[in-house]
C-alpha cells in the first residue's frame, strides 16, 4: 500500500513539476526497492508496509542527523534542502508519540520490570523500543528512559 502511495505521489509531483517532492519520492522509492532486493527470497521481493515504514524511518533519521550537522557547520542552504525533504518523508510516516506519551510508556515498563538504576537501562530500552517501534524516535526514548531512571 505504501509503495502504491509513493507511485501515485511520484506521478503527481511530475505533473506539478515539484522538484523537491519529485526528488524525495524517487529517493524513497529507490530505498524501498533496495530493501526489497535485499530481502528477496525465491524471486519474490515484495515487502510488508511495516518494513517499508522502517526504511522511511531510517531516511527521516538520516535527514535529522544531516540537519544537525549542517546547522553546526552554518550551512543554511544545505539545511533548508534537508528540512524540505524531511517534511515530505514525515507525511508518509505514522504520527509520532509525544514526549508525554513516551514517558507514560517508559514509566509503565519501569514499574513492570522493577528497574530502578541506570545500570539496568537496557532492560527498559529493549521493551520500550519494541513497544514504540515506528512511533517514537529512539533518541527521544533514550532521553526519557534516562530521565525516568535518574528520578528527574
Amino acid at each position: 500500500m505504501l509503495k502504491l502511495k509513493l507511485q501515485e505521489d511520484l506521478k503527481e509531483a511530475m505533473k506539478a513539476r515539484d522538484e523537491v517532492r519529485l526528488r524525495t519520492v524517487r529517493f524513497l522509492r529507490a530505498a524501498v526497492m533496495a530493501r526489497e532486493i535485499e530481502l528477496r527470497t525465491g524471486g519474490v521481493g515484495d515487502i510488508p508496509d511495516e518494513e517499508a515504514f522502517a526504511v522511511l524511518q531510517k531516511q527521516a533519521k538520516q535527514r535529522r542527523d544531516s540537519i544537525e550537522q549542517f546547522e553546526a557547520a552554518g550551512r543554511e542552504d544545505l539545511k533548508a534542502v534537508e528540512v524540505a525533504e524531511l517534511a515530505i518523508i514525515e507525511k508518509y510516516l505514522p504520527k509520532q508519540l509525544s514526549e508525554e506519551a513516551v514517558r507514560s510508556v517508559v514509566e509503565q515498563i519501569v514499574r513492570e520490570t522493577g528497574v530502578n538504576s541506570m545500570k539496568e537501562m537496557g532492560k527498559v530500552m529493549g521493551p520500550a523500543m519494541a513497544k514504540m517501534k515506528g512511533l517514537a524516535d529512539g533518541k527521544l526514548v533514550q532521553e526519557v528512559v534516562k530521565s525516568v531512571l535518574s528520578g528527574s
